[in-house]
């Protein structure tokens, strides 16, 4: 028993030592950057609707909706892409009952994949009606596949700057011991343009201001820290 005891000790001390042994092996430790430049294809806009008085008759939330609906539909957004965002007042029916001028408001969101149809679709509006519009927002569409393929780029940046540093000293590059993403994924807000559309007054004219949207192209940044072994 005793025997068995103290070669299990033995065995446990020999491990022991192995994990706490340095490692010898000589590394090289660099950095790889991959970076593109891309432009968002896809660009959330948001769309206040308010009520107005059209002489004595008021034009309702829901008739202007409702033209909103048929332009939405006539420039080919697909349903799920034209939602609301947000209504002036959760009590409206008392808010009516309390004030009959009060004049409610709500606001909508559509994704846009073609900047053209947002033209489109504020042409058949009422101008009266739209409060504003502004971006809420924008994504790429292939910014997964993007994504993938900037960090192999990065890794291999990492591999080819190891590759000609050992070059240099008559050496060469071993297999990956270590290989870490640097944590600093960013999505930049473009530099874009937008007239904010804002409803007239009463007395005055009014007529839809001309929409420009111009959405820059965003660059985006990877990088991967490697470890390799010396041969």
């Amino acid at each position: 028993m005793k025997r068995l005891f103290l070669t299990a000790t033995l065995a446990l001390a020999t491990l022991f030592t192995f994990a706490q042994a340095p490692d010898l092996r000589r590394k090289i430790e660099v950095t790889g950057t991959a970076e593109q430049e891309v432009t968002p294809d896809i660009v959330y806009v948001s769309i206040s609707l308010r009520e107005y008085m059209d002489g004595k008759n008021k034009v309702t939330i829901d008739q202007l909706e409702r033209r909103l609906q048929k332009a939405v539909t006539d420039a080919g957004i697909a349903k799920e892409d034209f939602t609301i965002n947000n209504v002036s007042a959760y009590n409206y029916t008392e808010q009516k009952k309390k004030n009959p001028d009060f004049l409610a408001s709500k606001q909508y969101r559509i994704k846009f994949r073609d900047l053209n149809r947002y033209n489109q679709i504020l042409d058949q509006l009422d101008p009266k009606g739209i409060q504003y519009t502004n971006v809420e927002s924008y994504d790429y569409s292939k910014i997964a596949e993007l994504k993938r393929d900037l960090k192999i780029k990065a890794l291999l940046a990492a591999k080819d700057k190891a590759t000609y540093l050992l070059s240099a000293l008559g050496n060469q590059v071993g297999n990956a011991l270590d290989i870490q993403e640097i944590d600093n994924e960013q999505f930049p807000q473009p530099m874009y343009r937008a007239n904010v559309m804002m409803m007239k007054s009463a007395d005055a004219e009014a007529a839809p201001a001309p929409s420009d949207i111009d959405v820059k192209k965003i660059k985006l940044s990877y990088q991967i820290r490697a470890v390799f072994e010396i041969k």
